[in-house]
């Protein structure tokens, strides 16, 4: 684990993430598809300092810039402030690396990256932070729990402090790998039997009849079940929107904003051989990953076609039982899986995706027959983009009722945040 080529593939992994403003999952996992030859453990490394260091990214720079009186972390060179950030994660949150060894291997990162001059400056500042870490305190939530402080702020507007601390906390915590067993091609028990019998540890969720927790597992796209389409990623809140909308078997079902297609496919196992799911999104690249997830599912019941949401396809008009509509949202409610969303996200651009919604909610809702449904979902905490819409839509659009609706808050290892509206079109539309 003290290899400093690991450190180095962090470092650069860091820099495109938290300099060049890349996405943290996608270049994460380019990079262990890259490496992938490395064992296990060397890998799990890779990724836990790399998490770990953007999701702690605010708290890390608070220590940081209490330690030194200049420069501070927004003057520092990239990759000095990179190295810096990564090393203090370690030693903050990372047991069984001794201090003394993180320390030099920063050193020995900043001469191999062309800044012997400023290796001397690393050392200290990290042997600083290293002796006094016992007596370190944080002023604020936003510092704490590394969350920016308008996040914090829009939060305690809607929850009381109890539940604001739970659900930081929960976004900072290890998340469980959530799978949803494909029943129309093996039972929950019969999978759980064949991944427990290759050493991967399962562990059924108490909320989900049909999904399962994983850990132990070397690589996923290894796992032969994955392959055979016995199971799909995806979290258990998630899984709730085709439950919660009410398939009954022949129904046509549109999913309007679906990559990589994790609903879609859910719906098209409920319908049971019967009926048909049109998986929809904006991109060729988009269709092509749902392609491949309908391919390994086996399901044949459902196809993925290249749509705009915000865009009115009139062949679709009153034509389906269900539409299901899981818009472009802020995301706040995944961070635990992409911490940078919290970085990336601002409050001007969370209106904006207010806006987007509510266009998009304006066009979909017209593809559904009278007496339908549409099933309005996102991966966000925040009632702008959930129960405002809502509400906003029953008011401009009266020939829906709300049925049921439901946020669900993320907690620690085991779920997202999570938010679905039900809406029926009226029968009699005079």
């Amino acid at each position: 684990m003290t290899d400093p080529n690991l450190r180095e593939i962090i470092i650069d992994i860091l820099d495109e993430v938290l300099e060049q403003g890349k996405y943290s999952h996608l270049v994460l996992k380019a990079t262990l598809d890259k490496y992938q030859y490395l064992p296990k453990n060397q890998r799990a490394f890779i990724t836990r300092v790399t998490q770990g260091t953007i999701e702690r990214m605010l708290q890390i720079d608070a220590v940081l810039d209490g330690t030194v009186k200049k420069p501070k972390v927004a003057k520092m060179k990239p990759v000095i402030r990179t190295i810096l950030r990564s090393s203090v994660y370690q030693i903050l949150f990372l047991d069984g690396v001794p201090d003394a060894a993180v320390c030099n291997e920063a050193v020995k990162l900043a001469k191999k990256r062309g800044y012997a001059g400023l290796s001397g400056f690393v050392n200290g500042v990290l042997r600083n932070i290293a002796r006094n870490k016992d007596s370190i305190t944080y002023d604020s939530l936003s510092v704490e729990y590394s969350m920016p402080q308008w996040i914090i702020d829009e939060w305690s507007q809607q929850y009381d402090e109890a539940t604001l601390r739970q659900m930081l906390e929960a976004l900072l915590a290890e998340k469980k790998t959530c799978v949803r067993v494909n029943t129309s091609r093996i039972a929950r028990q019969e999978l759980m039997e064949r991944l427990t019998g290759e050493a991967i540890t399962v562990e059924p969720c108490e909320q989900m009849e049909d999904a399962l927790y994983i850990d132990g597992y070397d690589h996923l796209s290894q796992i032969p079940e994955f392959q055979q389409g016995y199971f799909y990623i995806q979290d258990f809140s998630s899984m709730m929107v085709a439950h919660v909308a009410g398939i009954r078997q022949g129904d046509h079902i549109l999913d309007v904003c679906a990559a990589p297609g994790g609903k879609s496919l859910h719906a098209a196992e409920l319908l049971q051989n019967t009926g048909s799911v049109e998986a929809r999104d904006v991109s060729d690249y988009k269709v092509s990953l749902m392609q491949e997830n309908i391919r390994r599912s086996g399901l044949t019941n459902i196809r993925a076609v290249k749509m705009d949401a915000t865009v009115l396809d009139p062949a679709s008009v009153e034509t389906a039982d269900i539409v299901l509509c899981d818009a472009p949202c802020s995301g706040l409610g995944v961070i635990a899986g992409k911490p940078d969303i919290k970085y990336h996200m601002t409050p001007q651009k969370q209106q904006d995706l207010v806006q987007l919604q509510r266009q998009i909610l304006s066009v979909v809702g017209q593809y559904v027959k009278p007496g339908g449904v549409l099933l309005y979902s996102t991966c966000t905490v925040y009632r702008g983009e959930n129960q405002d819409n809502v509400a906003w839509f029953l008011q401009e659009h009266p020939e829906f009722t709300l049925e049921t609706s439901q946020q669900l808050l993320p907690m620690a290892g085991t779920q997202d945040g999570f938010f679905y509206a039900r809406m029926r079109k009226k029968q009699d539309q005079t």
